[in-house]
């Protein structure tokens, strides 16, 4: 190798060696890979070629749900499968430092872009159609033919995640293969092997292809679609959308999980816990001295017991944006320091730890205020278990699909698609909420009758006692376009965060002003009643969330005060003696919430929060204890 190869290698390793690494692409290939990409060598057809072939599998022959089943397809009659096969006549060793390929990508988006792409973007309607084998003739998309890619896409769909960014620039980002790449079939024992890589210098991804053994002419070219998944249930589950089967004899209940579930979550948090220690006692006239990092806080902070400093060891107070971690070293040596968060409140703002610990309030169901959830990363077989018995019953099936950790919707999509949702599990991890379909409405004159959430700012005085207080004032969110259950990737109609959106309106109403028009448009449901039944759903949320030690529930660390936002919707629902009624659904809670809004309009509010928190003082404050 001549000097400048050696350089060569030695810059792509330092940029991606670690990547390379991770995926599992043998260092043999990282020289011949290095010249490749430089070089935007695509050598596949030397050694590779496509196959189509007519499947007819006998058992299936005669079957009339089978065939029922093929009617409903894009294609009635028996699809052209496609293999790859290889067609080098020396065949392929992989033993041989060459034997490593690049596959391009015919089309990278991300989700919530994907219809307008296929409508606006010349000639990927056409290419997606014809790699996915859909009838498509004519050049004008139609909502037809798009809908069909939308559901079909997921059966080519891969992922890749930007390790660095912004909260927007690390939403998963979607690819499917091209010709070459998406031809590849399925096999539980592989040929090769395939990883998605991004080339730094051209800021571009490639798909690297490379062979698990030798090959000879003639051989098929296959892949593990479920690569990685050893179980078999789960490998199951994820190749449902390739091999379409049931799993109806799994059990769908969900039980608590078991304490080493949250020992694993306290230990990959890195979190320390606190020793025990006695109630800090101060002068009741004592001035407090705040450290903090929040802007909200320094300019509207102006209660009269507390100045701020700019040392944090001198601090009385420590209110920190980001997450304190160990609470050991502060219990040890400086007890009276109070603080604004609580060991382990991640199972409260963590989605899938709020619906594991919310089960001790309904059972493996989950409470009627939360929505039913399954973590896909560990629930996968009772979620489709479940999905599948819905089916079955002509039950409603629309779900939504979260990060267990993003707020304000990023990467949050509506789907009523099970390979949808079995897909988005390779993303990031994930949980699957039942979607509200039958949400209470609010009517707009300008709109109709939209969506709405409520925010509401609790602050959590104490864990024991549990002291648990809500802001007076609440704050809404509105859909900009009239519900209904169609056009799920419609962002204003089906999500309420409009104020982190370029060029979308913000609907603002002061609550003041909302709960007359609630209470004429409902007048059977006074405001008062709705919001004591809130109040409720938070008591029983907040009562489980600490119903046992740390880290099985929020540690009861007396130095520790916090506020939370918890979003909420209303769904109609039936009560157990038949009645109508209108039942909380807590969709999420925040930590260090944004108040921006609540400054803006309730000046007091930061003075109103501390007096609760740690002045234990509450006369003139807007709270109103709850618990």
């Amino acid at each position: 190798m001549s000097g400048g190869g050696e350089e060569d290698l030695s810059a792509f390793v330092a940029l991606h060696g670690a990547a390379l690494r991770a995926s599992g692409v043998p260092a043999l290939y990282w020289e011949s890979l290095s010249r490749k990409l430089r070089g935007e060598v695509f050598d596949a057809g030397d050694y590779f070629g496509i196959m189509q072939v007519e499947e007819v599998d006998e058992e299936e022959e005669g079957d009339e749900e089978m065939e029922e089943e093929l009617k409903k397809k894009p294609n009635p009659g028996n699809e052209p499968c496609f293999k790859v096969i290889v067609t080098n006549e020396n065949g392929l060793q992989a033993s041989n430092p060459n034997s490593v390929f690049l596959i391009d990508h015919a089309w990278t988006y991300r989700v919530e872009h994907a219809r307008q792409q296929l409508l606006h973007v010349p000639g990927l309607l056409h290419r997606m159609t014809s790699l996915m084998s859909i009838d498509f003739h004519g050049e004008i998309p139609d909502e037809g033919s798009i809908e069909q890619v939308l559901q079909e896409m997921w059966k080519y769909n891969q992922t890749y995640q930007l390790s660095q960014g912004t909260a927007e620039e690390k939403v998963p980002v979607w690819y499917i293969m091209d010709e070459f790449g998406s031809r590849i079939q399925h096999s539980d024992q592989p040929s090769f092997a395939t990883a998605p890589l991004f080339y730094m210098p051209q800021q571009i991804a490639y798909t690297v292809l490379w062979p698990l053994r030798d090959l000879e002419t003639g051989d098929e070219v296959t892949r593990d679609y479920a690569y990685g998944e050893t179980d078999r249930l789960i490998r199951k589950c994820v190749l449902l959308p390739w091999v379409p089967s049931e799993v109806l004899d799994v059990n769908c209940f969900t039980p608590e999980p078991s304490d080493e579930y949250y020992q694993a979550i306290l230990a990959e948090n890195k979190e320390k816990l606190p020793v025990a220690i006695n109630p800090p006692v101060y002068d009741k006239d004592k001035v407090f001295k705040v450290f903090t990092d929040i802007q909200q806080v320094l300019r509207n902070l102006t209660h009269p017991r507390f100045v701020f400093t700019d040392n944090e060891k001198e601090a009385d107070i420590l209110y920190n944006f980001s997450h304190f971690k160990d609470y050991r070293k502060l219990s040890e040596e400086r007890p009276e320091v109070m603080l604004n968060q609580f060991p382990c409140e991640n199972l409260l703002t963590v989605k899938a730890c709020l619906a594991s610990i919310s089960r001790r309030a309904g059972g493996p169901d989950g409470p009627r205020w939360l929505p039913r959830t399954f973590n896909l990363q560990t629930e996968l077989p009772q979620f489709i278990s479940y999905f599948q018995q819905r089916d079955r019953r002509g039950e409603d099936n629309h779900w939504i699909c979260k990060p267990w950790n993003l707020a304000r919707s990023l990467d949050t999509h509506i789907t009523n698609s099970l390979n949808n949702i079995i897909r988005h599990r390779e993303s990031s991890p994930k949980v699957v909420c039942k979607y509200i379909e039958n949400p209470v409405l609010f009517h707009r004159e300008d709109v109709g009758m939209v969506k709405f959430d409520i925010r509401y700012v609790v602050l959590l005085r104490s864990i024991k006692p549990l002291k648990l207080y809500i802001y007076d004032v609440f704050w809404l969110r509105f859909s900009n376009r009239a519900f209904s259950l169609d056009d799920l990737d419609d962002y204003e109609k089906h999500f309420t965060v409009m104020n982190y959106a370029a060029g979308v309106t913000l609907k603002q109403v002061h609550c003041e002003e909302f709960i007359p028009l609630f209470e004429k448009q409902y007048p059977e449901y006074p405001w008062a009643t709705v919001q004591a039944n809130i109040c409720k759903a938070f008591a029983e949320l907040f009562q489980v969330a600490s119903a046992k030690p740390a880290p099985l529930g929020i540690c009861d660390y007396q130095s520790s005060r916090a506020i939370y936002a918890v979003d909420l919707m209303l769904k109609w629902d039936t009560s157990r003696d038949g009645k109508r009624i209108m039942q909380p659904q807590v969709l999420e809670v925040n930590f260090n919430p944004d108040c921006d809004r609540a400054c803006k309009y309730h000046p007091t509010f930061f003075n109103d929060v501390f007096s609760t928190l740690f002045l234990d003082e509450t006369d003139n404050c807007h709270v109103t204890s709850i618990v």
